[in-house]
């Protein structure tokens, strides 16, 4: 293996975080000099954190091809009218851009419509079942970007896409990456939970989701605290408090609210519990149609619930909009006389809500589905921290955490318009039926960070260190540092010697930060008894080590690390 000395590597360490740097991963991989900003969202890996990556991606790479996928590369420029034969031209991150000569073309979030493009090739049963993955950069017009490696304009990932006969093939291409998922993110070092999630633009039949527990990330993992459930957020469903409500009533009655505009101020204005008022939340559709969503008036709607029970996206209703389709301002709205489609939440079916009167500074007590207005029902709101778990009652916990890898089942959702079709046993023409499957790597390094620190800096599993050891070579001493840097190359390690010309603390403090997973410190002492100091990253305690039995000492350390 190698021995790189820090004296002649680009290792800009520093002493302070970006001001702007909130997630601890953000913090740290720029000042341990693994990352650089080169404009909001992109991000240049140095040298030390490109080693990083690389070590994520060959972990992945054997872990798909152990299944039997094949590995290819295709180009990020895409023709548009792939993305424009399947309806997703028009997703608002997508960056578009049009060549000299008026061709149109997309930078790709992901490479469905370009593998499916391929797969026209595979025109015959006896050629399915076909696995194949890349790692390519995919870029994102994110109007938000943070957290550092959290949420990129540009990164890269690996994605994945499975080509079965029918749904059965599937459900075995679904599972065979779910488990190298597993595997990955094992030899990773990440604690992770695989959850049921939504699908959102990739549609599809299925979605598992792999969140990291992290101090930072843009997802929330909500689990049961007796083990038995956990979900991403966007789909988790709970079982909410019980609503306190009044006395029903034979027919609703209006109740004038001059200046009421919220479920708060009506609860509080009728002196009654917050969960007996419903939430009208109008929604368009792209077609201009405006729906009304009912949530209970302590809940919140959550908009990937709302979109995948509608199986459309929707926008909120614009004021205008509003207006022509209740005859009333926002805030007095309810589904009482609308004659649009009411998608409800399912804390409403049962029992008598108040609710807008679809009149200015009106309400109704008393509000039934089934007698006063009819209504679809559907999970549609965010679970909170006062909910139950759906399975045992017991309590759940929210965790914020990073989203690592999601798998889906596509089934035919591209194959169909792009005409990916295959000649089945019985002579018929049909289409593909697919599965797709991405991780990305930054996010992986981040997780990594967020899980595996201390006050000190990053503490790197094995598996993704940039070097497995660190050797510190002090003044006067730099001939033995030297041999045992060479002495653990020789047993198969990859090294780093820090043979700068700093103080101890300064090179004590930058492999704290750096965070190898074994440090060995070679002093004046070692002239003395021709021994070192050998300091696990993860347990902060220095033990003396003779220089020969250096490397069996440390590797088998490094076994257990």
């Amino acid at each position: 293996m190698t021995v790189a000395r820090a004296s002649a590597l680009f290792l800009p360490t520093l002493r302070d975080a970006p001001a702007d740097a909130e997630a601890v991963s953000h913090r740290l991989l720029v000042r341990a000099g693994y990352i650089r900003q080169l404009g909001a969202g992109l991000w240049t890996f140095t040298p030390l954190g490109w080693r990083v990556h690389r070590k994520v991606e060959q972990i992945i790479r054997e872990e798909m091809d152990a299944i039997g996928a094949q590995e290819w590369l295709a180009p990020v420029l895409t023709p548009a009218d792939l993305w424009e034969a399947t309806g997703r031209a028009g997703i608002p991150e997508l960056l578009k851009l049009v060549d000299r000569a008026g061709r149109r073309f997309v930078l790709p979030l992901t490479h469905e419509e370009t593998f499916t493009f391929h797969a026209r090739e595979l025109q015959s049963y006896r050629a399915l079942p076909q696995s194949w993955y890349h790692f390519q950069t995919k870029d994102r017009d994110e109007p938000r970007p943070r957290g550092g490696l959290i949420r990129l304009r540009e990164f890269i990932m690996k994605d994945s896409y499975s080509f079965d006969r029918d749904e059965e093939g599937l459900e075995r291409s679904f599972r065979a990456h779910e488990g190298a998922y597993r595997a990955i993110f094992d030899r990773c070092g990440l604690e992770y939970y695989a959850v049921q999630a939504e699908s959102g633009m990739m549609g599809g039949s299925e979605s598992v989701d792999f969140l990291a527990p992290s101090g930072s990330g843009e997802n929330t993992l909500v689990r049961c605290t007796n083990g038995d459930f956990a979900a991403d957020l966007e789909i988790a469903r709970a079982v909410p408090r019980a609503a306190a409500l009044p006395a029903p009533l034979a027919a609703p009655e209006e109740v004038e609210t001059p200046g009421v505009a919220t479920c708060e101020a009506l609860a509080t204005f009728l002196g009654i519990d917050l969960a007996a008022t419903s939430k009208a939340m109008p929604v368009t559709r792209e077609d201009g149609t405006v729906v009304l969503a009912l949530v209970r008036g302590d809940d919140r709607l959550e908009p990937a619930k709302l979109a995948a029970a509608l199986g459309a996206a929707v926008r909120p209703s614009t004021e205008d909009e509003i207006r022509t389709a209740f005859g009333a301002e926002p805030g007095s709205l309810g589904p009482v006389g609308f004659r649009g489609e009411i998608l409800a939440d399912e804390t409403l079916r049962d029992g008598q809500f108040v609710a807008g009167a679809n009149r200015t500074g009106w309400h109704l007590r008393g509000v039934e589905e089934g007698r006063d207005y009819t209504g679809r029902f559907a999970d549609l709101r965010v679970s909170t921290e006062h909910d139950r778990c759906v399975r045992c009652g017991g309590e759940l916990s929210f965790q914020t955490a990073i989203e690592i890898g999601h798998i889906f089942k596509l089934g035919t959702r591209y194959s169909v318009p792009l005409e990916a079709s295959f000649l089945d046993e019985d002579g018929h023409a049909k289409p593909l039926v697919m599965g797709s499957y991405g991780i990305g790597l930054a996010r992986v390094m981040a997780a990594a960070v967020e899980q595996h620190h201390d006050e000190g800096g990053i503490r790197w599993p094995r598996a993704l260190a940039p070097y497995d050891v660190h050797v510190i070579a002090l003044r006067g001493v730099e001939q033995q540092a030297d041999e045992a840097a060479g002495e653990l190359a020789a047993g198969g390690a990859d090294v780093l010697l820090d043979d700068r010309d700093l103080r101890p603390g300064e090179k004590f403090a930058d492999a704290d930060l750096i965070g190898l997973p074994m440090r060995i410190t070679v002093g004046k002492r070692t002239l003395d008894d021709g021994m070192v100091d050998l300091r696990m990253r993860d347990e902060g305690v220095d033990r003396r080590v003779p220089l020969s039995e250096l490397q069996s000492e440390a590797f088998a350390h490094g076994e257990t690390a």
